[in-house]
């Protein structure tokens, strides 16, 4: 019995290691893939690639690229693995120019995989091809300055809202954690102009939307193994069927959304905000004011978003202005409770402003206060959301002024968190320094070393909408409020490791003191 058992350990350790084996060979094949395109490139470790530290929870995956950046600086661009995909990381503002912009339609998919089956997951941060293009054209004037104003109304009553609210934690000398304040906000904006809906999660934290709202950024076991595995091959994903908790996150959006449509046109109701505008798309295919519309489809017919497409595009309008703005404006806030001068500047500048406009945060308050703009330039420069932008070659393509040719599929990266950390570009850079974004300064920087929002065709559509959103928060918190750090506040953040949208991993803890204004 003993032999037999002996025989049976053995048998499976040989075929283990031949396992092991195999793989290996296969990964060390992989590994030369940059030597044999002649691009300079970091030496990758069995079986992580270049991302060995993120991929272990040690360090956050911007930085863990920020040290490919450092280790490849003097270089235009350079190759990187992840596991065995071979990536491009450009470190040059004229490549970068090339891949966003000028070779556009070599670059224009993003390295996101779409779920076909699921229709909340067709929407315009993740189709790729001519379904991004005929999307973006219908999109695009739901989201000019225009239309914000026409949403503005919602964003300045949820601020005078949020200020309402912490008038009592302010007066019993609490303290405030600035992410949870933001990210109420935020969700209170988001759900009544994306979705139409009422949710006062200022007041009510436990709001079931808000708790939806929690359950779509936690990574969770299965989100990983997507990320994982997606990394490997992204047709070993769809091989595999992994799933996640996505399908369970539609049916609840898009649950939300058919009962808002439904009732909005069974009782011929209208309202200024974004769902008002995908119901125009829905039954129109264009909205008011939008010239060319009708025009647009080859054969005389019309494209129409269905309601999974309108369901689609509320969710990501949800996923994108909800975790980058409210993570921008806490990140503001620790800064300037760190910096009292340039805190004390700012509240100079909304004093002034609101008592232009009779005390009212108004669109166009918003718009003189050129400060203000400097202030959140900064801090996204300081934190970008989104710390990386990630690109698809989907054809043959020659790097100008190399030798190298880049495969179609072939991942491309181009690191934003470096880019805005680059001494040479600006100096000291962990200063926090609005003043980089006076007029005289941003004439001497290259334009492609500030994405915050990315560039080109397929940058940020609701660009104005987020800075509009962090602008309006800050000031109703900045024109009632002095935020201070307090014995819990960590001065230096680090950043969650799991995350792919830059947020401090253990949360921003300030006091808020009430303003005597004269």
């Amino acid at each position: 019995m003993a032999f037999y058992a002996e025989s049976w350990l053995t048998e499976l350790l040989v075929a283990l290691s031949l396992v092991v084996a195999v793989a290996y060979v296969w990964f060390s094949h992989s590994y030369k893939y940059w030597k044999k395109k002649g691009a300079p490139y970091l030496e990758p470790q069995f079986p992580f690639g270049n991302v060995y530290k993120s991929f272990v929870g040690k360090l956050s995956m911007p930085l863990d690229i920020v040290d490919a950046y450092w280790q490849l600086k003097g270089n235009r661009f350079g190759g990187i693995y992840f596991f065995t995909r071979p990536t491009l990381v450009v470190l040059d503002p004229d490549l970068i120019r090339c891949i966003l912009v000028k070779d556009f339609w070599t670059f224009q998919d993003r390295m996101v995989l779409v779920n076909e089956n699921e229709p909340i997951s067709q929407h315009l941060f993740a189709i790729r091809g001519n379904k991004w293009r005929r999307l973006r054209v219908k999109l695009t004037p739901t989201f000019t300055s225009g239309k914000m104003k026409m949403m503005f109304q919602t964003m300045a009553d949820c601020g005078r809202e949020m200020a309402e609210v912490l008038e009592g934690p302010t007066s019993r000398g609490e303290v405030v954690e600035m992410r949870e304040l933001s990210a109420r906000y935020s969700t209170d904006v988001i759900a009544s102009v994306a979705f139409g809906i009422q949710v006062d999660c200022q007041r009510n934290p436990e709001n079931e939307f808000r708790q939806w709202g929690r359950r779509v950024f936690e990574p969770g076991l299965l989100a990983t193994l997507n990320a994982l595995v997606s990394s490997i091959s992204p047709k070993l994903l769809t091989t595999l069927r992994v799933k996640s908790n996505l399908s369970v996150i539609s049916a609840y959006f898009r649950g939300m959304v058919r009962e808002t449509v439904k009732y909005r046109e069974e009782n011929n109701i209208t309202r200024n905000d974004f769902m008002q505008l995908m119901i125009q798309l829905k039954n129109k295919g264009s909205v008011d004011s939008a010239k060319g519309g009708e025009h647009e489809e080859a054969g005389g017919d019309v494209w129409k978003l269905s309601i999974d497409d309108v369901a689609a595009q509320a969710f990501v309008f949800f996923v994108a202005g909800f975790e980058t703005s409210s993570t921008t404006m806490s990140f503001a806030l620790h800064e300037l409770a760190h910096h009292p001068d340039v805190q004390a500047r700012l509240q100079e500048e909304i004093d002034s402003v609101l008592k232009q406009h009779s005390g009212q945060v108004t669109y166009d308050a918003i718009s003189s206060m050129h400060y203000l703009d400097k202030v959140v330039a900064e801090t996204l420069r300081k934190y970008p959301p989104i710390p990386l932008l990630n690109r698809i070659c989907n054809r043959e393509y020659k790097i100008a002024d190399s030798d190298v040719v880049l495969d179609k599929g072939t991942s491309v990266i181009i690191p934003v968190y470096g880019l805005h950390h680059d001494p040479e570009i600006y100096p000291d850079p962990e200063r926090f320094d609005p003043e980089r974004f006076s007029e005289e300064h941003k004439a001497q920087r290259h334009p492609y070393v500030y994405l915050p929002f990315g560039e080109g065709p397929r940058n940020c559509i609701g660009m104005r909408f987020g800075l509009l959103q962090t602008k309006v928060g800050l000031t109703n918190v900045l024109a009632n409020f002095s935020v201070v750090p307090c014995e819990k506040t960590v001065r230096h953040l680090f950043f969650e490791p799991r995350s792919v949208i830059l947020k401090p991993k253990s949360g921003i803890q300030l006091r808020l003191k009430k303003r005597n204004k004269v």
